[in-house]
């Protein structure tokens, strides 16, 4: 800590430690700060230089779980077994941000520490050190044309790109694993248009490594990604869910984005390149990936809608083989205190649906089919910055090797806090 605060006391100059706020309102009628000589506020601990050029924003996080009898979604009919049930306390994200801008406003950057990410108790105790998860710098000198290099999720569908801790439920669907695209290394081109009017579009392009997290590439090829998103009231959706702040307009959201990769993997997480069940990892360029994501969001006093439906293909360019993979979810939150003001108004209630249609591992010619209903109640004690979450779920999978049906419930508590 000492370190890390002696960093930063070196790169910026001149700092200030006044607390001198003043309040204000952006069109969604959302609260703003607009923060002078700060010491401390929100996001944490906030440093800046007199001239206003420099920044940095520091910020803990710790999220602490409690999930029976399941710690992660079932996908075969042994995690669905009864032998498999686990009662488990973990650690399951502690974090370190660190964010800012340096010499303009409009040139920023961020990085993000893994502080102990667990494992499980055959793995090697490097698989729970710390690791830099994110390091990105954005350069925006106008609206319409800016640009971002580094590692970070890469802008492809919400429910991935929205933070772990401004999740609606205690963790992602059963769609993430199969089609999320996650970290990778590269550059990409953003900007916005007509802003604030029914022609308020926002844009994203990019090109990457292809292999995941600080994982160079293994080929000539590079992983292409383009998003595009429409905002038809004018008003855009931050990265996050819950209608925390209460939307006091209607904002909706219409985005339908593109990934095409040939390389060694089918299926990426914050761990990089890995498989989808029943493949492996490939040699250089085995795999070609294409995958697309129709998406919508929408939030309005109190409110909140989300829903994607995803498509992927996988073709093996040594067998030939093309395996296909379907998925969608649908969730929705609402504050019933905007209904019954008795009802406490830090308390939300959210539902989630989520299918998945893939090959089945022991078989990839035959398809199973996999569901997730969750249930799930938040106490907002401080915003998405201290909260605690609990969910119920129900899992099913419709096994085609043997033509069975097989399903399971699961109950997670969490606690995610930030300071």
């Amino acid at each position: 800590m000492r370190f890390v605060l002696l960093m930063m006391l070196l790169f910026v100059p001149s700092l200030s430690y006044g607390m001198s706020k003043e309040v204000s309102y952006d069109t969604n009628g959302i609260k703003k700060q607009n923060i002078k000589k700060p010491f401390y506020y929100d996001r944490g601990f906030h440093f800046e230089s007199e001239n206003g050029l420099f920044s940095t924003n520091l910020q803990w996080r710790a999220q602490m779980r409690l999930s029976t009898p399941l710690l992660s979604d079932p996908r075969t009919p042994e995690d669905f077994s009864n032998d498999s049930d686990i009662t488990n306390f973990e650690l399951r994200r502690v974090r370190m941000k660190i964010g800012g801008h340096g010499y303009q406003p409009w040139i920023k950057y961020y990085f993000e520490v893994d502080l102990q990410p667990s494992r499980n108790i055959n793995d090697a105790t490097a698989n729970s050190s710390s690791r830099l998860i994110d390091w990105r710098i954005d350069v925006q000198p106008y609206e319409e044309l800016g640009f971002r290099v580094g590692q970070w999720k890469i802008n492809y569908n919400r429910e991935r790109v929205d933070s772990s801790g401004r999740q609606q439920f205690v963790e992602r669907s059963i769609v993430n694993r199969v089609f999320n695209i996650d970290r990778q290394v590269g550059f990409m081109i953003k900007g916005r248009f007509a802003k604030k009017t029914p022609f308020d579009m926002r844009y994203y392009a990019g090109v990457f490594n292809g292999n995941g997290r600080s994982v160079s590439n293994s080929s000539k090829k590079l992983m292409k990604m383009a998003r595009i998103q429409w905002n038809p009231f004018g008003r855009e959706l931050k990265w996050r869910q819950s209608d925390v702040i209460r939307h006091k307009k209607p904002t909706l959201s219409l985005a339908a984005a593109v990934v095409d990769n040939t390389g060694d993997c089918t299926r990426w997480s914050s761990g990089g390149c890995g498989s989808l069940d029943g493949l492996q990892i490939g040699s250089d360029d085995q795999y070609n990936v294409k995958q697309y994501v129709a998406e919508m969001a929408y939030k309005y006093q109190g409110l909140s809608l989300q829903t994607e439906y995803h498509w992927k293909d996988v073709k093996d360019n040594t067998s030939g083989a093309l395996y296909d993979y379907e998925g969608m979810y649908s969730q929705i939150g609402y504050f019933f205190n905007e209904l019954v003001s008795t009802f406490p108004e830090e308390l939300e209630l959210a539902f989630r649906y989520t299918f998945v249609d893939e090959p089945d591992p022991s078989n990839l010619l035959l398809e199973n089919k996999r569901k997730e209903y969750t249930l799930g109640i938040n106490y907002f004690l401080a915003g998405h910055n201290n909260k605690v979450t609990l969910d119920y779920s129900y899992l099913t999978l419709d096994d085609a090797s043997d033509d069975r049906f097989y399903n399971d419930n699961r109950i997670r508590l969490q606690w995610d806090v930030s300071f």
